[in-house]
């Protein structure tokens, strides 16, 4: 069940790292906020019909996501995206904390060395940042609510079916997303409307149900260290599709976050034994 959770959280990882390239090429022609609310309005109906209406965990996701998306978009106009992906990026190593004090989940001495060496591999495939503005607040704002909102999914994932989750939550971020767009463009055509239903199918629904489903089966801390490959795939994707190139240092994060994203996949008992055997 473990190999099985890590593979499918390790696809979703894939999936959003695929959103990066493919929504950049839409969203020169309309509103962030637009789109996140087509994108979200296409989850809930589509959820809705499948698996609901959904329940109160799915509300309180739904708000703390819907502001989390809110804070990157209106810091993304304000900041670079080079700064606005490695400051998201803290949600990583932010994780680990809101698991202690939720789930009473305690960060194992490989994790903690995962996440520095994480955020070192993020830091250098972000090229770093040389200063801070207000849209960097409002990105480590969403990189707070983010991680919040991933312990959060694996805390209510056990106490409620996975499937009551998904329609109130993405009714509430389309909700949001709809609020903070009003006055924005909402030019939609078939190139935009099919990025939209893709995200929403399986970066949307796809990716809450399997992060409900299996989050649990892992823990938020390993989670957490899966996700880390989410920049990696997204520039990967993006030298296939937008042609992008890297440096020599950005090449060593991504090698960094590779590694850090190995170790936590790895059972702890190899690591127990490994440790035995140089003590012996």
């Amino acid at each position: 069940m473990k190999i099985v959770a890590i593979v499918n959280l390790l696809l979703v990882t894939l999936i959003w790292g695929l959103t990066f390239p493919i929504q950049k090429m839409v969203l020169v022609d309309i509103s962030p906020f637009a789109y996140n609310a087509i994108r979200f309005w296409i989850a809930t109906v589509l959820s809705f019909f499948v698996f609901g209406k959904g329940n109160k965990y799915g509300l309180i996701l739904g708000v703390v996501l819907g502001i989390s998306y809110a804070a990157q978009t209106w810091g993304l106009t304000l900041t670079t995206s080079s700064k606005s992906g490695f400051i998201t990026a803290f949600y990583i190593v932010l994780i680990p904390i809101f698991s202690y004090f939720i789930e009473k989940e305690k960060p194992t001495k490989v994790q903690i060395f995962s996440f520095l060496i994480a955020m070192i591999g993020e830091y250098l495939l972000s090229g770093g940042i040389d200063s801070i503005n207000f849209g960097d607040i409002l990105t480590f704002f969403c990189a707070i609510l983010y991680a919040l909102h991933v312990v959060l999914v694996t805390e209510f994932s056990k106490k409620s079916p996975e499937k009551d989750l998904l329609t109130s939550q993405f009714l509430m971020v389309a909700l949001l997303n709809s609020l903070f767009g009003l006055n924005q463009s909402w030019k939609i055509d078939v190139k935009i409307f099919s990025v939209a239903l893709f995200t929403a199918i399986f970066a949307t629904i796809y990716a809450l149900i399997a992060q409900a489903k299996y989050q649990k089966v892992v823990g938020s801390n390993t989670s957490a260290l899966i996700f880390v490959g989410e920049p990696v795939f997204a520039t990967i994707f993006s030298i296939i599709l937008l042609s992008e190139r890297l440096d020599m240092l950005q090449i060593f994060g991504v090698v960094l976050t590779m590694f850090a994203l190995i170790l936590s996949i790895i059972p702890e008992k190899y690591f127990r034994n490994f440790f035995r055997h140089v003590e012996k």
